[in-house]
């Protein structure tokens, strides 16, 4: 382990076609301190701090089968048109004000239509001019020109989580495929957006779909990769299945060190399944975190956040 974990510092990069079976099996602790120590030597001691704004809410035409906000499904997730730009500009100059790094206007739905583009496109361009804080967007399947419109109006990062594997994608959504993500990643790259992109675990899948999840946003070259780890949702049709085990969302996240090592990885939804909000994570080769309130599910004070990261000997 020790020698891989150097191969991979001195420039080694595991690629699709790698044996990496010994990943099911290796010791956990061994792996973690692996991981750990890639984090340390091509990622330093930073955590990235990012939260969002659930800048749209239900009536999603999607089917994913892990959200409460589809109308597919029957659940409690709150219904609202598209917020005011007012309303979340107050909410980013908080945010900046409390030295969160990145801030990001999530809406759901496949897209957004020309008004609301219109509308987002304003919100940023206010953002931008009054808020010391980076920008980020999670709009959905959008055209390059909508991208551009964005990045033109202070994004520098897109998200398009690419959610599992090819092979299980159909398991969780078929309202809009895989091909229509990579699309997307593809079209933000080519303009010079930076791209957030992960995806979820614990929706069913192999070992192999989340090793396989990894080795594609290496292709892709993703510089920050959000794992979230499902929180079942009632009236979901993934509400019955077993929460993962911390081992289990700890030998994920090594796991992702080891193959996108100089990518942020990003703690997401599901951090209350850790002990001590994830961490353990931190030392498992996690290196940035989403914090405030998720989407769907209850986030974590961004001050004992902060508290929790100097206390482990990290800078902010």
């Amino acid at each position: 382990m020790q020698g891989l974990v150097q191969e991979i510092i001195e420039g080694r990069r595991l690629i699709r076609g790698d044996d990496l079976s010994f990943f099911r099996t290796i010791s956990l602790k061994d792996l973690c301190r692996g991981a750990d120590n890639i984090r340390e030597e091509l990622c330093g001691n930073s955590i990235d701090l990012c939260s969002i704004i659930n800048g749209k809410g239900g009536r999603c035409s999607e089917d994913c089968k892990f959200c409460s906000q589809s109308s597919h499904f029957h659940t409690d997730a709150k219904e609202y048109s598209l917020l005011h730009r007012q309303e979340i500009l107050a909410d980013c100059k908080k945010h900046a004000d409390k030295k969160v790094h990145r801030y990001s206007i999530v809406t759901a739905g496949r897209d957004l239509n020309e008004k609301e583009l219109k509308e987002v496109c304003l919100a940023y361009k206010m953002m931008h001019e009054e808020c010391k804080i980076d920008l980020c967007a999670s709009h959905g399947i959008l055209s390059d020109q909508a991208l551009l419109a964005l990045k033109e109006n202070g994004v520098s990062m897109y998200h398009q989580n690419i959610e599992t594997s090819i092979r299980n994608f159909n398991n969780i959504c078929t309202t809009h495929s895989y091909e229509d993500k990579i699309s997307v990643i593809r079209g933000a790259q080519k303009i010079g957006l930076r791209v957030c992109s992960g995806g979820i675990i614990g929706m069913g899948e192999t070992f192999q779909d989340r090793l396989d999840m990894a080795i594609s946003l290496a292709e892709l070259e993703v510089q920050s990769i959000p794992i979230n780890v499902l929180m079942p949702i009632k009236g979901t049709p993934f509400e019955l299945l077993e929460p993962l085990t911390e081992d289990e969302i700890l030998r994920t996240i090594a796991i992702f060190r080891f193959i996108n090592p100089t990518a942020s990885i990003r703690l997401a939804a599901g951090r209350s399944l850790m002990k001590d909000s994830g961490k353990s994570a931190f030392r498992a080769g996690a290196n940035a975190t989403i914090t405030g309130d998720l989407l769907t599910t209850s986030g974590h004070n961004i001050s004992e956040d902060k508290e929790m990261i100097v206390q482990m000997g990290f800078d902010i």
